[in-house]
């Protein structure tokens, strides 16, 4: 299978190459050489490798700048995800997968939301990953999935886990929100969903794909200095201050609870996520034998 991979060098962009089948044959071109923003740069390399299948692990990410920078983040989030499904519509049988996010709720819903239910972004990001749906949809149909996760982490990159253990071990101390609810979810999860979903072409429109389980970002904090303690990653007690939303003050509002039901994705792509917390287990291991 030919894959055009956008954002190979991001956290779910190198997961996913990590956990290729062998089968794969992989085009993941770098920015300079694939540029979301330019129609024509996006077209050339498209109908130079004609894939079978093209995943968009590319996105403008910084959800606080982009409450100042919005061309920027729906001209990559929004604007990019069109013209890769127009480039994906000129090439026979090609599908689009686009990842997204849980930020296209408003976290008012006490309960896990549905790939069908009503959407409400609160930023300018989710709502720049929410027009990228729409594009995908719009102009692929059911040549194009949707693949909506949360709170990801990684052994690179910038994420809560690794924030958090740098500050853990230059500090000793963190104030870390406790009333944002949601589901951490690591990278090698999300890669390993696309593959099964990848794997089966008849599965189209919205998913919703975390790790098991719930957390809120102070759950999530204590749980990460537990497994670093556990394995000598951190040598010195750490303390996790519990602070409200209103205590951190960001340019972007958040959904307050923003768990995503995955049981649809769960039942289409026939594999069941891991706890949170095993696949934090096994990272933050991963991280002391390197």
């Amino acid at each position: 299978m030919k894959v055009l991979l956008t954002g190979a060098s991001g956290q779910i962009g190198r997961a996913l190459q990590a956990s290729a089948p062998s089968q794969v044959q992989f085009c993941a071109p770098g920015h300079p050489e694939l540029d979301l923003t330019d129609e024509q740069s996006v077209s050339r390399v498209v109908a130079a490798f004609r894939p079978e299948l093209i995943i968009n692990a590319a996105a403008y990410t910084a959800v606080d700048r982009a409450e100042s920078e919005a061309a920027l983040a729906f001209a990559v989030n929004a604007d990019g995800a069109r013209r890769l499904a127009l480039a994906a519509r000129t090439i026979g049988h090609c599908r689009l997968l686009q990842l997204s996010t849980d930020y296209v709720f408003d976290g008012e819903s006490p309960d896990p939301y549905g790939p069908a239910e009503g959407t409400n972004p609160l930023s300018v990001y989710g709502r720049s990953k929410r027009a990228g749906e729409q594009a995908v949809q719009t102009v692929l149909g059911a040549r194009g999935a949707i693949l909506r996760t949360a709170w990801v982490y990684a052994a690179q990159g910038r994420n809560f886990v690794l924030t958090m253990l740098r500050l853990m071990r230059a500090e000793g101390r963190v104030r870390v929100v406790a009333d944002q609810t949601g589901t951490p979810t690591a990278a090698s999860s999300i890669a390993a969903a696309l593959w099964a979903l990848a794997a089966r072409p008849e599965v189209s429109g919205i998913l919703h794909w975390t790790d098991g389980g719930t957390a809120t970002w102070y759950d999530f904090a204590v749980a990460i200095a537990e497994e670093a303690h556990a394995v000598g990653l951190l040598t010195q007690p750490v303390e996790v201050v519990r602070i409200s939303t209103a205590d951190y003050p960001t340019a972007a509002r958040r959904p307050r609870h923003s768990v995503l039901d995955t049981q649809a994705s769960i039942d289409a792509l026939g594999i069941t996520p891991r706890h949170w917390r095993m696949e934090l287990h096994a990272l933050i291991k991963s991280l002391q034998q390197a």
